[in-house]
């Protein structure tokens, strides 16, 4: 009798206690349900793609981060060097939006791992930072977490070593400090031995400059771009100047003067020059161009930005991520900057181009052809922290943009929004994407209960091979587990459905039961998410 009291009251409580078969695998999220916990190895994946910088409703960025490093810690522990081959596969596979997890998760490697470890991430190191800029990250924790050994001081040195001059030259003018450190910090301490006489000649002028003034003439082959830099930071009155600078030896936007930025033809000149701007700098700078009027003089300009941000292939070969193309797009319709004074009015093409841009950035994918519910998290808490810690970009937010991914690469899709309750979504595949996350946010936030969409579809009798479900496991407001709404619907339609939950945050929760084969836990805007889920959805009604 005392068994089947508790019995009653665990059910009772619904997702506010676990599951009684379960609950031994079941833990307390943030908001009080119980759900699954991820493995490490899953939690390392998400704060590689997803980052900790956002932070969410339950936890700070610092709280995220500390869960986070002490997960990467124990997998440190357990197998290393694996821990830093997936490290190098998410990184230079273009799978994250930002590069800083990783290069905060290589110093965890370099300084706390074994010496297989660490050797390991030695090699890592070139790989992952591939600009100055994240070598400069890199030292910024390397120096937190206690200094520099040995084979610190040799992987930085490597950085220097393994570069052609033109490489080299071109990472030296454009970022000559950042995060507080300069090349001329990074050479005197690892003392790279220069495998060319060009290569030291760029070290010294990383560490002294032109010490006798600026030559009249180019002194080095290997020491062009700084001589163009210094000739076009002398001649910054005048734009048609700097242009010409621009067009003959390829000068990126980072090397010229602030008063030289305000004009379109240098603009221009950045544009169609031969190799022209690369596809990361033309995203972060579209709201510059058009406040200056650079496609209003131009045709020209605005046609190759346009084929550049829909070219699948430049965008893989410049690992442009959908979510940077989704702040692009969020930040360049909104007309007016978040800091500062400028303004602009959006290009219509542009806006075009950037919501193709979206979709062709991801895998390509091949639908399943299976009939899917989507359903998407708009509870309070998804609306709360930054994806990756990109500006403007919620849970909420993201979670509409990877249901369009979807959405547009499968036949038979209904789509829903929950939070407490739920709300059919009437989405077409022609709806450009801003229109549906202005949609999405319209729609009224409140609790958590992710066995909704499951208990909608058997209310509904809907036939429903996949349930996709975008949310950040905070469950809680239900009276059912999610698991045992999906059983329910199983038995009540007949079909094996599956769940696929698409993780926003990089928590340690989820809603899939990872002992049932029928369920799958994915990393959100992980570029190969799509298509891992429709090749899941695939075999899940084979």
């Amino acid at each position: 009798m005392a068994r089947r009291a508790k019995l009653h009251t665990l059910l009772q409580a619904g997702q506010q206690a676990p599951l009684p078969r379960a609950a031994h695998r079941q833990v307390k999220n943030n908001a009080g349900g119980f759900v699954f916990k991820v493995s490490d190895w899953e939690r390392l994946d998400r704060f590689l793609i997803l980052g900790s910088e956002g932070g969410s409703y339950y936890a700070s960025p610092k709280a995220l981060t500390v869960e986070n490093a002490d997960a990467v810690l124990r997998l440190i522990a357990t197998d290393g060097v694996r821990v830093v081959a997936r490290i190098v596969s998410i990184s230079t596979d273009g799978r994250a939006p930002r590069q800083d997890p990783a290069i905060f998760a290589l110093a965890l490697c370099l300084k706390r791992g074994e010496a297989e470890t660490r050797a390991a991430a030695v090699s890592a190191v070139s790989a992952v930072c591939r600009t100055a800029t994240q070598l400069y990250a890199l030292a910024d924790v390397v120096q937190t977490l206690g200094g520099w050994g040995r084979g610190t001081r040799r992987a930085f040195a490597a950085w220097y070593t393994d570069r052609g001059e033109q490489s080299l030259a071109l990472q030296a003018v454009k970022y000559q400090q950042r995060e507080g450190w300069s090349h001329r910090d990074l050479l005197r301490l690892c003392h790279p031995k220069a495998p060319t006489p060009g290569h030291q000649a760029l070290y010294r002028w990383m560490c002294k400059g032109f010490e006798d003034g600026v030559p009249d003439v180019v002194p080095t082959e290997s020491l062009r771009l700084p001589w163009a830099m210094a000739q076009a930071q002398a001649h910054a009155a005048s734009p048609a100047t700097v242009a010409a600078f621009v067009r003959a030896h390829r000068l990126p936007r980072e090397c010229l003067p602030s008063t030289a930025l305000k004009s379109p033809a240098v603009w221009e000149a950045l544009l169609l020059a031969e190799g022209g701007m690369p596809l990361t700098a033309m995203l972060r700078n579209l709201a510059s161009m058009t406040a200056v009027g650079v496609f209003q003089r131009s045709p020209k300009a605005l046609e190759r930005v346009i084929s550049s941000l829909t070219d699948p292939e430049a965008l893989r070969a410049a690992r442009v991520h959908p979510l940077s193309v989704l702040v692009a797009l969020e930040t360049y319709r909104r007309g007016k900057g978040v800091k500062g004074s400028l303004e602009w009015r959006p290009e219509p093409k542009l806006l075009a181009a950037l919501n193709r841009a979206f979709y062709v950035a991801f895998s390509a994918i091949e639908g399943s052809g299976r009939r899917h519910l989507l359903a998407i998290d708009v509870s309070g808490s998804m609306e709360c922290g930054t994806v990756a810690g990109m500006t403007g970009i919620s849970p909420r937010v993201g979670a509409a943009a990877m249901a369009m991914a979807t959405l547009k690469a499968e036949p038979s899709v209904e789509v829903v929004a929950f939070s407490d309750k739920l709300v059919p979504v009437d989405l077409s595949r022609d709806k450009t994407l801003e229109s549906v996350v202005d949609h999405l946010r319209q729609i009224p936030m409140g609790g958590t209960d992710c066995a909704a969409p499951m208990l909608y579809a058997v209310e509904k009798r809907l036939k429903i091979d996949v349930f996709v479900v975008y949310t950040d496991s905070e469950t809680w407001a239900g009276a059912v587990h999610p698991v045992e709404a999906l059983r329910r619907y199983r038995e009540a339609s007949g079909i094996q459905a599956k769940l696929i939950v698409v993780g926003m945050l990089s928590n340690r929760f989820s809603i899939a039961d990872p002992t049932d084969a029928g369920m799958l836990d994915v990393v959100g805007f992980d570029t190969n998410a799509p298509q891992v889920m429709a090749d899941f959805a695939r075999r899940s009604a084979a």
